[in-house]
Formats: structure tokens, sequence, C-alpha cells
């Protein structure tokens, strides 16, 4: 699919490494997305903290939109959340440059993955990696081996997705076919499993992939030993539950905003095992990016939409409302020069 905004390629990117700031130089500035609550946001610039010998100064050329949790930050319905207030800069998934490394000036100019910052005065930061420009523990920015790319804002989601599939070794049922439920049965097929049957009840995402994607009602089999839910819906476990062998365990990896609910006496005469799968570690995200240096996993497709932050109202009612739209990334590298 067609991205909406036309992106430009790698050799535009322009970033201006340097070890320090300039004598009497302005305090760092970021232009951000600022989620003020109840659908609300804007996108302003914000003073930086200053940073440590231990951070590192990253310009951010993309970030993605989480359809999860951004998407309840947006709407004032996350549930309380350590860190949580508004207004907010939010977002977890930013790929740049390092601008400035104090610590280790040898980083200046690599290419990083970043999950976030708490570096914004006047906002909090939950994830806080959706501005120009990030300051953030050196030991939290992720080197990557190539120039970066707009698909490069997945790589939380496939470490999250890989986390998932070790909970579950290895799913034979997925429920969401989002991108981390397409993510989740591409890492299986990667690491050599049998292909897992995906349930989506929208009919437009079950087309193109070459593994069973099924209506949940189209779906005879009873058996399922292993199921991951990555939907995020709470309606889902009783059907889930319903498909299931006795002895088998269901993995939570979604985000619910509200209590996860079931009947118990189908759960109970099958001996249901509900595991819940959180964050990545840092072996995830190892694990991962080997398997996309050896070619064994492809994040094509998965980037259907790409907007400039100055479309951000749109942009995110895009992500949040389009079911075309499976993984929305705003585009920062034309606001670098607001950041200085």
């Amino acid at each position: 699919m067609e991205l909406e905004t036309a992106i430009s390629s790698v050799d535009q990117i322009k970033t201006e490494p340097f070890l320090q700031e300039p004598k009497g130089a302005k305090a760092l500035q970021a232009r951000a997305v600022i989620f003020e609550g109840n659908q609300k946001l804007s996108v302003g610039d914000l003073p930086l903290i200053e940073p440590s010998k231990d951070d590192l100064v990253v310009d951010v050329h993309w970030s993605g939109v989480s359809t999860g949790t951004e998407r309840l930050l947006w709407a004032s319905e996350m549930p309380m959340f350590p860190g949580l207030s508004y207004p907010l800069v939010p977002g977890y998934e930013a790929v740049g440059t390092v601008r400035q490394a104090r610590g280790d000036p040898s980083r200046v100019g690599e290419t990083v993955f970043v999950p976030g910052g708490h570096c914004f005065k006047g906002a909090a930061g939950l994830f806080g990696a959706s501005a120009t420009r990030l300051v953030v523990p050196a030991d939290r920015c992720i080197p990557l081996d190539h120039a970066p790319c707009e698909e490069d804002v997945l790589l939380a989601l496939a470490a999250t997705a890989h986390h998932a599939i070790q909970a579950s070794m290895p799913p034979q049922l997925i429920v969401g076919h989002g991108v981390v439920g397409r993510l989740m049965a591409r890492i299986t097929l990667a690491l050599g499993y049998d292909a897992p049957t995906v349930w989506e009840i929208n009919p437009d995402r079950r087309l193109g992939a070459n593994y069973p994607v099924l209506s949940p009602d189209a779906d005879p089999r009873k058996d399922y030993a292993s199921i991951c839910d990555v939907s995020g819906s709470v309606q889902v476990l009783d059907d889930i539950i319903a498909h299931s062998e006795k002895g088998a365990t269901i993995v939570l990896a979604g985000f619910y905003s509200d209590r996860p609910n079931f009947a118990f006496p189908a759960a109970f005469m099958r001996e249901i095992t509900l595991k819940i799968a959180a964050e990545w570690t840092p072996e995830d995200i190892g694990a991962v990016q080997a398997l996309r240096v050896s070619g064994a996993l492809s994040f094509d497709g998965l980037v259907t939409h790409a907007r400039t932050p100055g479309d951000a109202d749109a942009a995110y009612r895009t992500a949040f409302g389009d079911p075309s739209c499976l993984k929305m990334v705003l585009d920062w590298r034309e606001f670098h020069d607001h950041a200085h």
C-alpha cells in the first residue's frame, strides 16, 4: 500500500553531530506531540533536560503511533499507570541518529532505536518518543547496523511479539491480525515452527497472509494447546476457551483497558492456564534483530501510512479509526531546525 506522505531518501537526512553544545548556546528544545487528554493533542516546542555524560541526544527521524496504549492515552482511557499525567508526550517507537554523546563520542552518528524518554520539561513522558529530539540514557538506545528507515520503528512491537511467543512456545492460535499479530505469525515461522492459525473479525485484514487467517466462527478446531491473544478485547476469552484443549495455555499479550473476564466453568473443565506477557527484554530485541539480519524476518508491508507532525491530529485519528491503517508513522526530519 502506498504511503500517504512521500518519504524522501535516507540520503536527505541531515544530522549535525557534536560532542557538546557551543558555549552560550540555547538550551535544547524539541518539537513534540503533546496529548492534553480527551482526544485533544497539539504539536509544540518543549525544553529538554540537560544531558548528562551518561545520556545520548538523538535526532528522531521517524516515530510510530501505537494503536494500543496511545489510543488509551489519547482518549483519556488509560488505567492508572506509573507516571501518568497530562499534558504528556506519547510514544515508545522512535528511530534516529545520535547527535551528542558526551560520555562516548564514538556513538555520534550512530543509528539507534529509542523506546521513549523522560526528558521533557513541562510535560510528562509516557512514553515520550514522539518528538524531534530526545535525551535518553545511553544504555536505552539500541544500536542498528544500517541507515535508518521507517520500518525500524517496529522493533519494539516485534520484540513484544517475540516475548509473547516465548511464553507460549509456540502459539498455535493468534487472536488479532494487526501489526503485533502479523509480527507474531512471521516470527513463529521464522523460528521454524508450524504456521499458526490467526483469528481476525475484520474481513479486509484477513488478506495477504501465507498462513490461515479466519473469522473465529469459521474455525472448527477445538483443540488448541497454546494461544496468544493480541486483540486487546476483553470479550474474546470465552471463544478462545471454547476452542482450547484440556490443559491449554492462553497468553494475554494485548493491553486491556477493562477487566478481562470469562465464564469460569468452561475454563475449569479444561484446566486452562492464563499467562500475561508484558514488556520485551534485551534478549527479545537481540533475537528479533538476528532474525531480521538473517533475512528470516521481514517488516515489509506493515507500515501502511505516514504523515508529517503538522498533520498529527489527522494521523492519530486515522491510526485509531481506519482499519486499513496497520501502522502510522510520523516523519520528523523536516522539523529538526525547530529543535535548536
